[in-house]
C-alpha cells in the first residue's frame, strides 16, 4: 500500500514538475559577478528558489606562519545557512553539515585552481546561502568558482555544479525539495567543462550501475549550461569594469 501512494507520488512530480519544467531542464538560473564590493572576488548564483553568495579574499600571506606551505597556497573555504535561509530557523554556527560541506567545496574547487603560483598564501572563499530550495552545495560551488575567476586568481577552468536523480522512469536534472524527497538518488556533481573532469561526486540512494551512468551523464549536461552562464555572467562584469575605466 504504501509502495503504491509512493508510485502515484512519484508519478505526479514526473508529469509535472514546478515551472512545467522538462526532466532534463534546469530552474530558473541567475549568475551575477562582483555583488561585494569590499571583496576581492564575488558573485551571486540563484536556481529556483536557491541563492547563494560566494565571497573570495586573497591569495595573502598566510599567518600565523606555521601553517604556510612553501610550494603552494592554502585554500579555505567556509559555507553556511544563514537563519532565515529556510521555512524553520537555522540554528547560527558551524554545524557536522556545514563542516562537511566545506569541505567537500574546498575539494571541489581546489583542482581548478594554479594553487603552485601562490606559496605561503591562503585564498579564503566565504559561501553563504540566503534562501534554500535543495542544491545548497552545488549553488555554492558555482558562486564560489565565478568568484575566484572574479577575484583574477589563475584558473584551469570554471568548476560548474548541479544534482541530478531518477523519478519514477525520468532521469531528473537539478532537484527542488519536493523531488528529493521522492527520488531513488540524490547525485551532485562539479564538473571542469574545457577538461571534463569530474571533481565532486557524491550519491545519497541506490541505483543500478546503468541508471547512475545516466544520472551522471544528466548532470553533465547541466553543468555545461551552468557553465555557459558563468562566462556570461565573468563577460558582462568585465565589460562593466573596462567601461568604466574608459
Amino acid at each position: 500500500m504504501l509502495g503504491r501512494k509512493a508510485s502515484r507520488k512519484e508519478e505526479m512530480i514526473r508529469m509535472k514538475r514546478k515551472d512545467n519544467r522538462k526532466p532534463d531542464e534546469l530552474r530558473p538560473l541567475v549568475i551575477k559577478a562582483g555583488v561585494i564590493k569590499e571583496a576581492d572576488g564575488s558573485a551571486l548564483v540563484s536556481l529556483g528558489k536557491t541563492t547563494a553568495i560566494a565571497a573570495v579574499y586573497g591569495p595573502r600571506t598566510t599567518f600565523p606562519r606555521f601553517m604556510q606551505q612553501s610550494n603552494r597556497a592554502i585554500v579555505k573555504t567556509y559555507y553556511s545557512m544563514v537563519p532565515f535561509s529556510t521555512d524553520e530557523r537555522v540554528r547560527p554556527g558551524p554545524s557536522r553539515r556545514s563542516q562537511e560541506i566545506s569541505k567537500v567545496t574546498r575539494e571541489a574547487l581546489e583542482p581548478a585552481i594554479f594553487v603552485e603560483e601562490f606559496p605561503n598564501s591562503s585564498i579564503e572563499i566565504y559561501i553563504d546561502v540566503i534562501e534554500a530550495d535543495a542544491g545548497t552545495r552545488t549553488a555554492g560551488i558555482n558562486a564560489a568558482s565565478v568568484a575566484l575567476a572574479d577575484a583574477g586568481i589563475p584558473m584551469r577552468d570554471l568548476v560548474a555544479a548541479v544534482a541530478a536523480g531518477k523519478i519514477g522512469k525520468d532521469f531528473v536534472l537539478d532537484l527542488e525539495g519536493k523531488e528529493e524527497e521522492v527520488t531513488a538518488c540524490d547525485l551532485p556533481i562539479a564538473y571542469m567543462p574545457r577538461t571534463k573532469q569530474i571533481t565532486l561526486l557524491q550519491m545519497d540512494g541506490e541505483l543500478p550501475p546503468k541508471d547512475v551512468k545516466k544520472v551522471i551523464e544528466t548532470a553533465i549536461k547541466g553543468c555545461e549550461t551552468i557553465y555557459e552562464k558563468q562566462k556570461e555572467a565573468l563577460r558582462k562584469r568585465w565589460e562593466l569594469n573596462h567601461d568604466k575605466e574608459e
